[in-house]
């Protein structure tokens, strides 16, 4: 696909740069068979079918921005801990971990840097822009980080973080802490709403994806097929697989909240038995973009998306690339609230 038929524009005032008071009363732009209509998202249980499977992505969003400086010179860095390396361990015992790095000055291998109670050496810098860092702290890094780190925000909010952040960067159900970016989806879900899709009689199935370094990742190519799609790792257990199976026994759909649900479902397909997902925990790199043939979801909550971006892909070769179009112009027309922050779609899939 070519990048540039992902663009729109964007204005900077219809980017939501903070959530509304309720998390359920964004509103919900609805494709379905290429008729609009506009809701909100706490009428969200009244588009679901009785028997249907939501499945939402618990991952807990990590405190991972931490502020710095050179042990050497004191200049100023800044730190995105993206994710510990469990199999690697510094000579001295620290944690090996994944970051991004921020200074005035590049960070070379050696250099020291002191981030609160954190310490921190560049033992590499990779040809992706990633650091791998030794890092020390008076207890886990993790623990640290869930007491000390500031919440990764992302950039295009023009904001720094604060307190209201902490919850509401962060789903109503996030478990284990791994990912570093929400599933932005699952903010508009509280359990209220939750409680009412129960009583229609939809299950709800987790599974757990870790948003990493590829929701910063700018398409940067003419050819999307070309983009290099950064690994996240996804785990779909027994539990889930067998929620997928018993709803297609009973003929109800599969509904994911969120890209990062259809990401990890996609690529957990069991290729033996069409409809079915295999219990796993791996890596995905799959990129979504029109021509792909999905194989699990059957309709999809999603917020709106950066223009020239993979999420974007996705959602145009769920929907098809027209009826995208003619959402996004719809949601500009009437004023919608874009990205993390910003309002819904709700979109059953495209008959084949």
């Amino acid at each position: 696909m070519r990048t540039e038929l992902l663009d729109y524009d964007l204005p900077e005032e219809l980017i939501a740069k903070r959530p509304l008071a309720e998390r359920d009363a964004s509103r919900l732009l609805v494709l379905d068979r290429g008729e609009i209509a506009h809701r909100r998202v706490r009428e969200l249980p009244e588009l679901l079918p009785e028997g249907a499977l939501l499945v939402v992505n618990d991952t807990r969003v990590r405190r991972a921005r931490v502020f710095g400086v050179r042990r050497a010179s004191g200049g100023k860095v800044e730190l995105l801990l993206l994710g510990r390396h469990a199999e690697r361990e510094g000579a001295d015992g620290s944690e090996v971990w994944e970051a991004l790095g921020r200074s005035s000055k590049p960070l070379r291998v050696g250099v020291l840097i002191d981030a609160g109670k954190l310490a921190c050496e560049v033992l590499e810098r990779r040809e992706d822009g990633t650091l791998l860092l030794a890092v020390t702290a008076p207890d886990s890094v993790e623990d640290l980080l869930e007491r000390e780190g500031r919440v990764p925000i992302p950039p295009y909010l023009g904001r720094e973080d604060d307190a209201d952040d902490i919850t509401r960067y962060q789903t109503v159900y996030a478990q284990r802490t791994g990912s570093v970016a929400a599933p932005t989806a699952g903010l508009h879900l509280t359990p209220e709403l939750l409680a009412a899709v129960g009583r229609r009689g939809v299950e709800v199935g987790r599974l757990e994806l870790e948003v990493g370094l590829g929701t910063f990742r700018p398409v940067v190519v003419d050819d999307l097929s070309e983009h290099v799609m950064h690994e996240e790792h996804f785990r779909v257990d027994q539990a889930l697989s067998a929620q997928i199976a018993a709803a297609r026994g009973r003929g109800r759909p599969v509904v994911a909240v969120g890209t990062t649900v259809v990401r990890a479902l996609e690529s957990a397909a069991d290729p033996a038995a069409p409809g079915l997902v295999l219990p796993q925990s791996t890596a995905t790199r799959l990129l979504i973009q029109p021509g792909y043939a999905f194989r699990i979801v059957d309709a999809l909550l999603t917020n709106f998306h950066q223009p020239k971006s993979t999420l974007l892909a996705l959602v145009a070769a769920f929907a098809g690339e027209d009826a995208m179009r003619a959402a996004y112009q719809a949601a500009l027309a009437e004023r919608y609230r874009f990205l993390s922050f910003g309002d819904a779609m709700w979109l059953p899939r495209r008959a084949s």
